[in-house]
C-alpha cells in the first residue's frame, strides 16, 4: 500500500464490477437464445423487425432535431454569457444551472403537467420542447467554456484588418468555438437517442423511441433480445464519439 498506484485499486475494482462486468454480461446475453445457446437472431432482429427499425429511425430523427434546436438556442445564449459587455453578472450563468439541480424526471413530469393544464395535446412537439428544456444546459456550457476562454486577440486582429462583425464571427469566433459545439452535440445527441422515460411521459406513449423498445424487452423478460438491442445502442454511441476526432484547435491558417 506504500505505492501511489495502490490507491487506484478501489477504483479498478469499482470499474470491473460496475462497468466492465455489466458490459460483458450484455454481450453474453446478446448472443444467446432462451436456452443459453449461441445465436445471431437477437442482433438480426434489429434489421428485420419493423417495430424495432421504425423506433430506431424515429429516435434518430428526434435526436437530430433536438440537437439542432439546442444548437440554435444554446449558441446565442453561450455567446451572450461569455461576452462581458453583454453579461456582467455571474448570477446569469447560475440561472441556467438551477434547473439541473432538480431531477430530470421530475422536471419532465412537471412539464407534462403544464401541457395538461394548458390543454395542449401531447405529441412530437411537446416531446421536442421537453427534451430541449432538459438538455439545453448541456449545449450551453461546453460552448460557453470555450468562448469564455477564447483569446480575444484573434477577433481584435481580424477587426484591425478590416473585417466586419459578421466576418469576425464567421471566420474567427465560430471556427474557434467548434470544439465546444462538438462537445455539446455529443452531450445532447447521445442521451436523446437512447432515452425512454421522457418520451413516454411527454407523448403519453404515442411515440416509441428506441430506448422504450429496449425497456419493453426487459420488462417482458426478453433479456436476450433486450441485451442485443442495448449492445447495438452502445456500439452506435461509441461510434458517434469517435466521429469528431481530435479536439485540437482550428489551425490559424483557416481563420481568415
Amino acid at each position: 500500500m506504500g505505492k501511489r498506484s495502490s490507491w487506484a485499486l478501489p477504483y479498478l475494482i469499482f470499474m470491473v464490477l460496475f462497468v466492465v462486468l455489466p458490459l460483458l454480461l450484455i454481450a453474453v446475453y446478446a448472443f444467446q437464445n432462451g436456452m443459453g445457446g449461441f445465436t445471431f437472431s437477437n442482433l438480426t432482429a434489429f434489421f428485420t423487425e419493423p417495430k424495432i427499425v421504425n423506433s430506431f429511425l424515429v429516435s434518430l430523427e428526434v435526436a437530430l432535431e433536438n440537437t439542432m434546436i439546442c444548437v440554435l438556442l444554446g449558441y446565442p445564449v453561450a455567446y451572450i454569457l461569455a461576452d462581458k459587455s453583454l453579461n456582467r453578472s455571474a448570477v446569469t450563468v447560475v440561472l441556467f444551472i438551477l434547473p439541473m439541480w432538480i431531477n430530470a424526471l421530475m422536471r419532465t413530469m412537471a412539464t407534462a403537467e403544464i401541457f395538461h393544464t394548458l390543454g395542449i395535446q401531447l405529441g412530437k412537439g411537446t416531446l421536442l420542447f421537453g427534451m430541449a428544456y432538459d438538455y439545453l444546459p448541456f449545449m450551453i456550457y461546453p460552448i460557453y467554456n470555450v468562448l469564455d476562454k477564447m483569446d480575444k486577440s484573434y477577433a481584435e486582429a481580424a477587426q484591425d484588418l478590416g473585417a466586419k462583425p459578421l466576418q469576425v464571427f464567421m471566420k474567427v469566433t465560430l471556427p474557434l468555438s467548434m470544439p465546444g459545439i462538438i462537445s455539446g452535440v455529443l452531450m445532447v445527441f447521445m442521451p436523446t437517442v437512447s432515452t425512454f422515460a421522457v418520451s413516454e411521459i411527454l407523448t403519453n406513449n404515442t411515440i416509441m423511441l428506441f430506448g422504450s423498445v429496449i425497456q419493453e424487452q426487459f420488462y417482458n423478460m426478453m433479456w436476450n433480445q433486450g441485451a442485443a438491442l442495448a449492445l447495438v445502442m452502445l456500439i452506435i454511441i461509441g461510434f458517434t464519439t469517435l466521429l469528431p476526432g481530435k479536439e485540437s484547435g482550428i489551425e490559424e491558417g483557416g481563420l481568415i
